[in-house]
């Protein structure tokens, strides 16, 4: 067994049980803390931010520092992907992310892969300087948005929406829709295998929007294309673990993990413990669902709900996570209080 197949991250990911879970927190560097709002202060815009080396890497080592959590995920967005394809992207304050919407095939034109590579160097650095710098014990995981999730935003211009534009465009002309995820399938594919050649041990592919759609096109424009990627990826890393994460899928999470190939299955806090113990285990490591909301509440609830999920989840191969993110009130002595609880956890 390798150094990286040492690490406890990846060998739930291989199948193993592990006593004491794996964990981390999606959104574990963020605006909840302190130290990264005063970082996050000395960048002109959050873009530049995820393209600055020297303070992507401080705030990703940041929840390290306090958590001691097993992964790393290196600081960044999904939508740098719109934004090295040529896409005009921007982050608003009290908006979020405002991209200059593509709504037909002939606007595809102005979008390449031809400088992904150079346009995402930052990314790269960052990953490659991350693999050195963080503890031994702990993995490094690289990222993307799924193509389904970056056609919303590419599509309708921002988040937060019914999807309704890239749903009906999907519908009204699938070959014209067909082409955009093709274009999207292939810069993720190439952005990931790169990672990987940087430094990255573990995967996730982020489907934040997959919760939207019927069962054929959860599987046309889901599915299909993470299988793909997967695919593509694993021919050059056979090895490397993948994570996904199409959110809100409800019963449909069987058939993506089943289908797709991926070593984990990260699952939303809508998700029964109990079901995904006895249909998503069995095929991968689950990992998951911590409600948000619950982490920002703390307290009694807080512990219960921790305690609940350990205790139906880590007879099987199992990471702690949340749902989703962490939300940008969450006191960070909350995430401390589950950082505890999960180290003290001795099997139930």
């Amino acid at each position: 067994m390798t150094k990286t197949e040492q690490k406890k991250l990846i060998r739930a990911l291989n199948g193993e049980v592990l006593t004491r879970p794996p964990f981390w927190f999606m959104r574990q560097a963020g605006r909840y803390l302190p130290e990264y709002r005063k970082i996050r202060a000395t960048a002109k815009n959050f873009l530049n931010f995820c393209y600055t080396p020297d303070l992507a890497i401080e705030v990703t080592l940041q929840p390290l520092r306090r958590l001691h959590t097993d992964a790393a995920i290196m600081f960044s967005d999904i939508l740098v992907i719109p934004d090295a394809l040529g896409q005009k992207v921007a982050f608003k304050e009290g908006e979020g992310p405002v991209l200059e919407p593509i709504r037909n095939v002939g606007q595809l034109a102005a979008l390449s892969t031809d400088g992904l590579h150079d346009h995402l160097r930052p990314v790269y650095e960052i990953l490659s300087r991350l693999s050195l710098e963080i503890p031994a014990t702990t993995a490094l995981i690289g990222f993307a948005g799924a193509p389904w999730t970056l056609a919303i935003y590419m599509v309708e211009g921002r988040g937060g929406t019914e999807c309704g534009t890239a749903r009906l465009w999907d519908y009204q002309d699938p070959e014209g829709f067909k082409k955009l995820m093709d274009l999207l399938e292939e810069a993720v594919s190439m952005y990931l295998i790169q990672q990987v050649a940087a430094g990255a041990e573990v995967l996730q592919l982020f489907d934040s929007w997959s919760g939207v759609l019927s069962e054929n096109q959860f599987r046309r424009l889901v599915i299909e294309p993470n299988r793909r990627i997967v695919e593509r990826v694993r021919s050059v890393y056979p090895k490397i673990p993948i994570i996904g994460f199409p959110r809100n899928a409800g019963s449909k999470y069987l058939d993506f993990i089943t289908e797709t190939a991926m070593n984990g299955i990260s699952i939303d806090h809508s998700v029964g413990l109990k079901w995904a113990r006895d249909y998503l285990q069995p095929h991968a490591c689950v990992q998951g669902n911590l409600d948000n909301h619950v982490l920002m509440a703390g307290g009694d609830a807080l512990d219960s709900a921790v305690i609940d999920i350990l205790t139906c989840l880590s007879n099987g191969p199992f990471i702690f996570n949340l749902g989703h993110g962490i939300l940008p009130p969450t006191p960070p002595e909350n995430v401390e209080r589950v950082a505890e609880l999960i180290n003290n956890w001795t099997g139930s």
